[in-house]
């Protein structure tokens, strides 16, 4: 069956919502881990997970920070309007961060109904300087609204001001407000790069301890950046997949990263995604690659569509794609690779990287599932039920698996 054939009512179970961890453990390697593996399933904890691991395997985390995107403003009449910050209007983090006059962003507006189009501001202290900070509406988009913010203080950057002037994001499904200990919490320990609105949460069970063992079992890691956006959480509302439009993210990748997938390929090492932001970069790598093989593309153009795994010619091995990548560093002169990626990862999907994951427990209804069940096929089923079972904690600050691809 064709992915746009798939019904996502297939793909649902019963989540009652005492089964959501809606606060994080204390010890982020203290959580149960379940680890599927040949139809074979058994419970770990966390902190086993560099005993459980092939050595020579090569790990690849998502390093993204996530931003304070949640701006509240209120006009002069009280009446309070949210402001949630999606991306920058033309995608360039690193430009919009580093701005220090103004920006434009795409957003969401919460109570955009009393928002009669005046200019939103408020002051924000950063250090010991007060900051005008202001939000203009440019225009309305059906799935979004573009924002001009402006502040009157050329010294400081966008990011910091954000950072001073937001809240930071938890998923809605979380029903309560962020915590002083959720800056952390809700973080990698590993994060550096500014840009999500959704923490990669699969990487929230890391500590440096983890690492040190990892490294103890000669187990290799590399990094790279995909940004979270809020189209993660995106329930599929259509009754076939067809119907549904997969949200775009934005991801960056060294060359370095490619070297070390490459080396990976070669030696024939198990190459495992923490997390499925990183599973979707590093098999979005591969489509761009099989692209560049048959077509001239740059910095401007390097997306990966919804369906193009299964329109584009797919027989093209891994390291022959791969290898067009590295080459493409080469012939455009740059340090990184700026690509955005709307794939989808359904039952269909034919893996070419990944040959494992390490993952949280996903919402039924959700393209997250999807992508588990590509990567186990049926036996999704008897994973989840078997962590319902055993009390395993679901989604963003529940508890943690590692599948084996089937």
């Amino acid at each position: 069956m064709h992915p746009k054939d798939l019904s996502i009512s297939d793909y649902t179970y019963p989540l009652p919502n005492e089964k959501i961890a809606v606060f994080p453990l204390k010890q982020r390697d203290q959580s149960k881990l379940l680890v599927y593996h040949k139809g074979n399933i058994n419970d770990h904890q966390f902190k086993e997970l560099p005993t459980l691991l092939p050595s020579k395997s090569l790990l690849v985390f998502n390093n993204t920070l996530v931003v304070h995107a949640r701006i509240l403003f209120h006009r002069e009449s009280g009446a309070q309007i949210e402001i949630f910050c999606l991306e920058p209007m033309h995608g360039d983090y690193p430009s919009a961060f580093s701005s220090n006059k103004s920006c434009v962003w795409k957003c969401l507006i919460g109570n955009s109904k009393r928002w009669k189009g005046e200019i939103l501001q408020k002051d924000i202290l950063v250090g010991t300087e007060k900051i005008n900070f202001t939000a203009t509406l440019l225009e309305k988009q059906a799935n979004f609204s573009e924002i001009k913010f402006e502040w009157d203080n050329e010294n400081i950057l966008f990011g910091n001001l954000l950072f001073h002037a937001g809240i930071l994001p938890l998923p809605p499904y979380l029903n309560r407000d962020a915590e002083a200990e959720d800056e952390l919490q809700y973080q990698t320990t590993y994060a550096k790069e500014k840009g999500s609105v959704a923490a990669p949460t699969a990487g929230l069970h890391f500590t440096d301890e983890t690492f040190s063992q990892l490294a103890k079992q000669d187990i290799s890691t590399t990094e790279l950046t995909l940004h979270v956006g809020a189209g993660t959480f995106m329930p599929v509302k259509s009754e076939t997949m067809l119907g549904h439009e997969m949200h775009q993210e934005h991801f960056y990748v060294s060359l370095n990263t490619i070297n070390d997938l490459l080396n990976a390929l070669a030696l024939n090492s198990p190459i495992i995604a923490v997390g499925t932001t990183s599973l979707r970069t590093i098999e979005s790598l591969y489509w761009l690659g099989v692209r560049l093989l048959k077509e001239t593309l740059n910095q401007s153009n390097l997306l990966v569509k919804q369906w193009d795994p299964y329109e584009l010619r797919n027989d093209i091995g891994a390291i022959k794609a791969f290898e067009a990548v590295q080459n493409f560093f080469i012939t455009e002169n740059i340090q990184e690779l700026r690509g955005i990626t709307k794939l989808l990862i359904a039952p269909g999907y034919q893996f070419k990287i990944a040959n494992a994951i390490v993952t949280n427990f996903h919402q039924p209804n959700s393209t997250l599932l999807l992508l588990i069940a590509a990567l186990v096929g049926e036996e999704w089923k008897t994973i989840y039920g078997h962590a319902l079972e055993k009390d395993y904690r679901f989604l963003s600050f529940g508890d943690s698996s590692l599948l084996w691809r089937s």
